[in-house]
């Protein structure tokens, strides 16, 4: 039976790699993919991984009907045997639900990837939709660790390697990031409450204890 299937997981823990590796191993055997994504890092209409793997996506718009769009592709005698949805958090909630239209009304696997919760760890509305809806969620195997060694569960959002908790739900962003601009870093839930960073933490680390001086005339 055909399935929404969405694969979770922290930024940095190899989800677009997985979407590369399902979207090889079907095209060897025959198949044709429809891929959908939203804001990758390598740009417009683009799959990438951090691995360096890259491959040609239909960007979706704001307010797109994806069922719509693959319906038009397939009557125009287009090919698709299975959908890739990469960068799933981003979709809007409405887009979420075409999804599981194409599995119900067309036949199709649809495989999602994308992270669950925004900097401030809260769901994505995407994210959200997709666990509501989804047949299958799949949480990545491969752990993303935070600077402390632990499990990285939660993405924050940096600018010069301080955690920032404020502004919009979706600014585009990497991890190793250069100074002055956005970039995102995976931490464990402890480190992500104290909004401690891997600079912080070292600039913590460097700075000396303060011993309590004695005021004039206390023993």
């Amino acid at each position: 039976m055909p399935e929404l299937v969405f694969f979770s997981g922290t930024m940095d823990c190899g989800k677009s790699t997985l979407a590369l590796q399902i979207e090889h191993n079907r095209s060897a055997r025959g198949l044709a993919g429809m891929i959908f994504t939203r804001d990758d890092r390598a740009g417009e209409g683009k799959l990438s991984s951090r691995l360096g793997l890259v491959t040609d996506a239909v960007e979706v718009e704001d307010g797109q009907d994806v069922y719509a769009f693959l319906v038009d592709h397939l009557s125009r005698g287009g090919r698709a045997d299975y959908v890739i949805a990469d960068e799933a958090q981003f979709l809007a909630p409405e887009q979420i639900d075409q999804l599981a239209r194409i599995v119900d009304d067309l036949g199709l696997d649809v495989f999602a990837f994308g992270i669950t919760t925004d900097f401030r760890s809260k769901l994505f509305p995407g994210s959200q939709r997709l666990v509501e809806l989804a047949d299958r969620i799949e949480v990545l195997q491969v752990e993303a660790l935070c600077w402390c060694g632990a499990r990285a569960t939660h993405n924050a959002r940096t600018i010069d390697g301080e955690m920032v908790v404020e502004g919009a739900q979706v600014v585009v962003g990497d991890v190793n990031q250069s100074a002055g601009q956005v970039g995102y870093e995976v931490l464990c839930r402890r480190h992500h409450r104290r909004r401690m960073t891997a600079a912080t933490a070292r600039a913590a680390a460097l700075s000396p204890d303060v011993l309590p001086v004695p005021t004039s005339g206390t023993p």
